[in-house]
């Protein structure tokens, strides 16, 4: 027996998990509040499991939705490639992409090189900074879609990859021996500074701040320096610095997930496409493998 999931109603599903009602959904698609309910109804049943739970502030997500989701918006992406290829029409537009410092030179140049061939007849500009300062960017409407580091967890944004957070120094260094412990930070907004601070609050160690403005590369060189220890995840360790290991006396660190976050509304056509570009690109990455190859000191040297 053949199972094929309708596209047309999957497309029903994503904008109901994007905007939270019925009838946000029906504005957005041109479709009657009933014919939303139905198609989500439809859905269900085929599934064999409720998608949705009511809350005092609309529709939100069943476990078995937060599934279907991710899965659901690739589907949509995919069906609306096919149809731009195959009918020669070229997507066109504008969209602004949101990605913090430090995975823009690690992971985006290819995304990036990626789309820009495949949708020369889109404008986009790319906007760097914090995880936190981004999700408010995305919130105000400034950005059609980001990329956010968050803590490993629940979360509204769609996961691709978990990253270990590291301790990061100079090769041949000791600053990670010294008290308070010179810290450097990219910017007093950075997603991983809560999480350093208290690891280090916990394990009782004095710290003090060398740099906190905003320059990724001015965090490199206080580092290369051995002016100060920093803390990033670890596909984004250059080769030049070592990852030090729990013989360095420095605290454990958790781990973070990158995540895809999209405005809770429906994106536009050149959104969507991006959206693929990064899937394809990042989901399911696997940050041991490039932690295996990542020189890791233990201890001074």
């Amino acid at each position: 027996m053949r199972r094929n999931l309708d596209t047309a109603v999957l497309r029903s599903f994503v904008t109901v998990a994007e905007t939270g009602s019925m009838t946000a959904t029906a504005n957005v698609l041109n479709l009657t509040q009933g014919a939303v309910s139905l198609q989500i109804k439809k859905l269900e049943e085929a599934l064999a499991c409720s998608l949705f739970e009511r809350q005092p502030g609309g529709l939100r997500l069943s476990p078995a939705g937060e599934r279907l989701l991710g899965k659901a918006r690739r589907l949509l992406a995919l069906n609306d490639e096919i149809w731009t290829e195959m009918t020669n029409d070229p997507i066109r537009g504008r969209v602004r992409l949101g990605v913090p410092h430090d995975l823009v030179a690690s992971h985006m140049a290819p995304v990036l090189k990626a789309f820009a061939a495949s949708c020369p007849q889109v404008d986009m500009a790319l906007l760097c900074d914090s995880s936190p300062r981004l999700s408010e960017m995305l919130a105000a409407g400034a950005l059609d879609i980001a990329l956010i580091e968050e803590l490993q967890g629940p979360t509204a944004g769609e996961p691709l990859f978990v990253d270990r957070l590291v301790w990061v120094g100079c090769r041949g260094g000791d600053v990670h021996a010294r008290r308070p412990l010179p810290v450097s930070m990219v910017s007093d907004s950075c997603a991983f500074r809560p999480s350093v601070l208290s690891a280090l609050q916990a394990r009782g160690i004095e710290w003090r701040t060398v740099f906190e403005n905003g320059v990724m590369e001015a965090t490199a060189a206080t580092v290369r320096a051995d002016l100060a220890v920093t803390a990033w995840l670890v596909s984004t360790v250059p080769g030049d610095l070592v990852v030090l290991g729990p013989d360095s006396g420095l605290p454990d660190l958790p781990t973070f997930s990158i995540n895809l976050h999209l405005p809770e509304r429906s994106a536009a056509l050149p959104v969507a496409e991006l959206a693929r570009h990064i899937r394809r690109a990042l989901l399911h990455r696997e940050p041991q493998r490039r932690e295996a190859a990542m020189p890791i000191v233990q201890g001074a040297a």
